[in-house]
């Protein structure tokens, strides 16, 4: 006997949100301490700088006392590759992994990342979690203008991207780094056909080309160039120093998430969800503003706020670097690098 048409789309319907419920029930199940303290150990893999992480991680050892902690720290490159060796040799060490958003993709590609709803996102804006649990950020940094206040008069200084195009800018003087973040990111508001005539205007400029923001930020501070694109915190720190520079947010600005994943391959799963908790709970985040990096609790605003706050912002989520390096061909040769 066939089914008609109009009940079998009711029964697909139920189906399907019975399927939603058990995925959303899954992905937002809590961390059990019970559970961890019986797991012992949790193994967390970061690019966070040493010296914070260590002030994490000794945080969290004393909340927990039961719980051993153990972390790993490289810059993005090696730590990816760490990551998928251990993966091809059926090694998976790691519970919990934190840094920049270009991890995301091969780790996603390989099935190595759980998704996981932590109950502290309630306190996190939308554009900074994954409506699908596989990523939250634990911070951020925010791509603004910096310029030097002994080479730009106060009325001077560029109050959007169209300010970077008149003339009196032209002549190497103003500094972008070599990655295309910033046009990748606004090709997604603007459009690529818009964002690639903005960069080309914008080479027209003949700007100074370097390899990294902090690079940029020394640069700035020593008035070898009046405007700099870099990220916000760099300046904040650089500002509190006595370099007579200061920063502007052009809209929308940029913001890069550094995102935090779950293990789906996690030998301490529960340990791993309360460390996960604890990096994006109100303790950890005071130890991330301490240590001057932007936070992204609403209730753990960053110092200054303005370090994610009061303009409108485009963002970068892991998932965006999956055509990165396309972007990145683009802007190479609308740069002329390489």
């Amino acid at each position: 006997m066939t089914m008609p048409y109009s009940t079998m789309r009711i029964l697909l319907a139920a189906i399907a949100a019975l399927l939603f419920e058990t995925i959303a029930a899954n992905a937002q199940s809590k961390a059990d301490p019970e559970a961890a303290k019986k797991e012992r150990e949790v193994v967390w893999y970061t690019t966070t700088n040493l010296e914070t992480s260590k002030v994490l991680a000794e945080s969290f050892q004393k909340k927990y006392p039961y719980i051993n902690i153990n972390f790993y720290r490289a810059t993005v490159g090696p730590l990816t590759n760490r990551v998928l060796l251990e993966a091809r040799t059926g090694k998976y060490d790691w519970d919990v992994v934190s840094g920049g958003g270009e991890m995301f993709t091969p780790f996603m590609e390989r099935r190595l990342i759980a998704s996981y709803r932590s109950p502290d996102i309630r306190l996190i804006d939308d554009d900074l979690v994954d409506k699908q649990g596989y990523w939250t950020a634990y911070t951020v940094g925010t791509f603004v203008l910096g310029f030097n206040k002994n080479l730009v008069r106060a009325q001077d200084v560029p109050k959007s991207y169209e300010d970077l195009l008149q003339p009196k800018w032209r002549g190497q003087k103003i500094g972008l780094d070599n990655s295309a973040g910033v046009f990748h990111a606004l090709m997604s508001v603007w459009g690529r056909e818009r964002a690639s005539a903005y960069f080309r205007q914008l080479a027209a400029q003949q700007p100074v080309i370097k390899e990294s923001t902090s690079i940029l930020n020394q640069l700035l501070s020593a008035g070898e160039m009046p405007l700099a694109m870099s990220l916000a915190h760099l300046y904040e720190l650089t500002l509190r120093k006595g370099a007579p520079i200061d920063w502007v947010a052009l809209e929308p600005a940029v913001v890069r998430v550094i995102p935090m994943m779950l293990s789906a391959k996690a030998r301490h799963p529960n340990a791993g969800r309360l460390l996960y908790d604890f990096l994006i709970g109100t303790e950890g985040q005071q130890i991330i503003r301490a240590y001057n990096r932007p936070t992204v609790r609403k209730d753990v605003l960053p110092d200054p706020p303005r370090l994610i706050q009061g303009y409108k912002r485009v963002t970068m989520y892991p998932q965006m670097y999956k055509n990165l390096a396309e972007t990145q061909k683009l802007y190479d040769e609308i740069l002329g690098l390489r």
